[in-house]
């Protein structure tokens, strides 16, 4: 195995383009959502690749750790991971000694998180993926260059926001828009169903009055929780949504839950495929571990959408004028 990782000649990336296409021709949909999201993987020691003290969403800590970006994709046939990015500190990237120790060569430069998803997602919408919307956390919504990379490729999105993030054309930020939203605003619906039932919250949509492409819209939507967390407050979620006009919230929530779908192909590839049980140091020899990891988890996924049982169950699911104004 370590020799397959770290000496054998094979392309990781064209391995992954296989995946891709592998995906596509079982999986593959045109109201498929494209999620670009992270994953920590917990390290000992200094000389793995990538390697430092960040935050780590997995571990909901800072810890010793590399962080990996992926881009899955998703579709009423099923779900998959389909390409991936290790994420390279500037610290790692500015000390070329320790870069070729690690395997990472002179051509590789810093690039944020944001930017590594750009890069996957222009390689996927470049090989003819068929996908209508995008979706990903704030990390990534947040970034103006993320949102305007899909605007311009024509990809619908749903994006989550901070709450100080400032609404495009809006006087103000977007947890001031939502707190002025009037009580009928807000609507009960279910984003899916959870490990507990029903994953039901209180949603709330308005219109942004902002330029875009004819025949497109923009809008803030906003997720509020339905029992108040330990401080008694309630808690509620931002997403910036550009897509064409006249785009219901029903769909909206839709693209909004799709992402929790990220986070299941993660347990599932880390539980079943290993993609966090790997001993291997060199930047090569992870993209090569977490290809194999990745297809090895599409192919659990594509059998499972052609079981008999999954088919059924396939088949049963599915004021004046101002910056915004609330769908009542």
């Amino acid at each position: 195995m370590q020799r397959l990782l770290s000496q054998a000649r094979w392309d990781a990336r064209g391995v992954r383009e296989d995946l891709r296409s592998y995906v596509v021709e079982n999986l593959g949909h045109p109201q498929a959502v494209l999620i670009v999201d992270e994953t920590g993987f917990l390290k000992k020691g200094l000389r793995s690749a990538g390697v430092q003290r960040q935050y780590s969403g997995t571990a909901g800590r800072t810890e010793n750790c590399q962080l990996g970006v992926f881009l899955a994709y998703a579709s009423p046939r099923g779900r998959a991971l389909i390409d991936a990015e290790l994420y390279l500190p500037k610290s790692w990237v500015d000390d070329r000694p320790r870069c070729r120790a690690a395997g990472i060569g002179d051509e590789v430069e810093f690039a944020t998180k944001p930017a590594l998803a750009r890069q996957m997602l222009a390689r996927a919408l470049e090989a003819g993926v068929p996908v209508s919307w995008a979706t990903a956390d704030e990390a990534y919504g947040m970034d103006s260059k993320f949102r305007r990379f899909l605007e311009e490729r024509r990809v619908n999105y749903v994006v989550a926001v901070p709450k100080n993030q400032i609404v495009a054309g809006a006087s103000g930020r977007a947890d001031t828009q939502v707190a002025a939203a009037p009580a009928e605003a807000w609507q009960r619906r279910s984003c899916g169903e959870g490990s507990k039932g029903l994953r039901l919250y209180d949603w709330a949509l308005a219109s942004v009055h902002y330029e875009t492409e004819p025949g497109y819209q923009r809008w803030l939507l906003a997720r509020r929780s339905l029992t108040p967390n330990a401080r008694g407050e309630l808690e509620i979620a931002y997403y910036l949504c550009h897509g064409p006009a006249g785009t219901g919230i029903d769909e909206l929530i839709r693209i909004a839950a799709a992402r929790w779908a990220i986070e299941e192909c993660f347990q599932a590839a880390k539980n079943e495929t290993g993609l966090d049980h790997y001993q291997v140091r060199r930047f090569d020899a992870w993209h090569r571990h977490i290809t194999l990891s990745m297809l090895a988890h599409a192919y659990l996924a594509v059998t499972a959408a052609h079981a008999p049982k999954a088919q059924v169950a396939w088949s049963h699911s599915h004021p004046p004028r101002s910056a915004v104004s609330w769908h009542i």
